[in-house]
């Protein structure tokens, strides 16, 4: 008789979980630096990306970030090219050309590949020159975007623009 009651216990347990493992993680509930932005409708939470960023900064003597009209849409626009192109842009090129807009002391963070603002963040914080990117002291101003490229093995491409 316990072998049966045992029996049915670990059936009907195997049929929950079972259950459980058919059903996709609500996205409702997660802040949205952990939201995955591999998908046409995703957009990045520019302010949650400054405030983190910022926060960032502050904690190791730099001045906090505004976004700045500007240099988002140009931070949009390389995204966007970069995902069209399927390949990460030169940081060089990209600074040389915000710093003919007029404005100084211009670094780039352009990378592919991270699916969440999360992930980016991590992935800039343990790469040097990232990081150096992240916490230019003369910084005061940045874009941030990413574009989705479905067809590539990145998926998600990412520009980071600070500036003085």
């Amino acid at each position: 008789m316990l072998g049966r009651a045992t029996g049915s216990a670990a059936l009907t347990a195997a049929a929950l979980l079972g259950g459980c493992a058919t059903q996709a993680p609500s996205t409702a509930a997660l802040p949205s630096i952990y939201l995955p932005l591999a998908s046409n409708s995703a957009q990045i939470d520019v302010a949650a990306a400054r405030d983190m960023i910022s926060s960032y900064r502050r904690n190791r003597g730099a001045p906090p970030l505004t976004v700045d009209p500007e240099l988002q849409r140009l931070a949009e626009a390389e995204a966007a090219a970069m995902a069209l192109a399927d390949r990460p842009s030169r940081a060089q090129t990209v600074k040389a050309a915000v710093e003919r807009l007029g404005y100084a002391n211009v670094n780039a963070n352009l990378s592919a590949g991270y699916h969440t603002l999360a992930e980016a963040f991590s992935g800039w914080r343990e790469s040097p020159p990232h990081d150096a990117t992240m916490l230019a002291p003369e910084a005061t101003r940045m874009g941030i975007a990413t574009a989705y490229a479905p067809g590539s093995k990145y998926k998600v491409y990412w520009a980071l623009l600070t500036a003085r």
